[in-house]
Parts: C-alpha cells; structure tokens; sequence
C-alpha cells in the first residue's frame, strides 16, 4: 500500500463552539485511522480574519493537520469534508518528500538531544540550577502559556522558521 505525506488545511465557521471542532477532528482521525493513515501533527491557528468574506462570514477558524495517508483516504476526507457544513474551505496538499525527510531528521534529531540531556544527572542538575527564575525574570509559570499543546495533551515546539510562519491572531474589533 503506498503511503505519501499530506497537509490539510481547513476553515471553520467562526461560529463553531469547542465541541463542534473537536468532532470534526475526531471525525478526520476516525477517517484516518480506518484507512490505515497515520496524524503527524495538528495545528490549530485559531480565530483569524479571512481574506475575503465566505458566506458573510469575515473570520474563520483555522486548523491544519499533517497526515501520511493512501490516496484512497484523500477522496474519504475531501467527500467528507465538502458535505460538512461547517467547514467553510479545505485544501489537501501533498507535501514535498525532501521537506518531509527534512523535518523528520530534525525531530529525531532534537529528541536524541533532550533523551542526552535527560541522561546525563549532572547535566540536568546543571540544567536546573540554570532555570531557577530570579527576582528579575518572570516565573516559570508565565513560560508554560507560551507552549501549546495538541489535543492530546502534548506539547507541540515550533523551530524558528516555523513560528515565523504563524501569522498573528487577530482581536475582535467591538467597532464593526
């Protein structure tokens, strides 16, 4: 069976509450689960302006996931998507293979790193008299809301080519 590497990208109804996203997510696991794909990544945006009004609509919820997928389940997903009506626009992209190979020697790369660290007891004791937070640094408290975290639970670390990528969030102007 072949397998490739897909990003699919979608917009939501603005208007969608919490539950309502999270059953289309799981509704798109199920789909990919079933077919025997596998979920890399999931990436929730957030509440964002449109470029153009959809269905009057002038935000819209964004998420896009990266996925390994047979095309079989390409066609599942676009049927099951273009019947939701919730979802305002998708878009399924097959990623560059290069740039997928890329990515996956980073992430091992970095979990071969923290799993040396984590190894290492005088490095980690090191490691933590170093994050102790003085009188002039904030709390670590303030550092844990800058880490997101996927559906699971887990956090989820953008490089800083990644994060340069995510536009801002966009406030509701109460002037409209």
């Amino acid at each position: 069976m072949v397998t490739r590497d897909y990003e699919l990208g979608f917009i939501l109804n603005p208007e969608v509450n919490e539950d309502q996203t999270r059953s289309i997510l799981g509704r798109v696991e199920q789909i990919v689960t079933n077919h025997g794909g596998q979920i890399v990544r999931v990436n929730q945006w957030g509440r964002r302006r449109l470029s153009y009004p959809i269905e009057h609509h002038r935000d819209g919820f964004y998420v896009f996931i990266d996925m390994i997928l047979t095309p079989e389940t390409v066609a599942e997903l676009d049927r099951t998507l273009k019947v939701s009506e919730d979802v305002l626009r998708h878009l399924m992209k097959r990623r560059d293979p290069k740039a997928v190979q890329k990515e996956r020697e980073e992430r091992e790369a970095r979990a071969a790193a923290a799993a040396a660290v984590a190894a290492t007891p005088a490095a980690s004791a090191a490691t933590a008299e170093v994050a102790k937070p003085t009188a002039e640094e904030p709390a670590a408290e303030a550092d844990e809301e800058a880490i997101a975290r996927d559906e699971t639970g887990a956090s989820i670390v953008l490089t800083d080519e990644e994060e340069a990528d995510v536009p801002p969030a966009i406030e509701d102007d109460e002037t409209d």
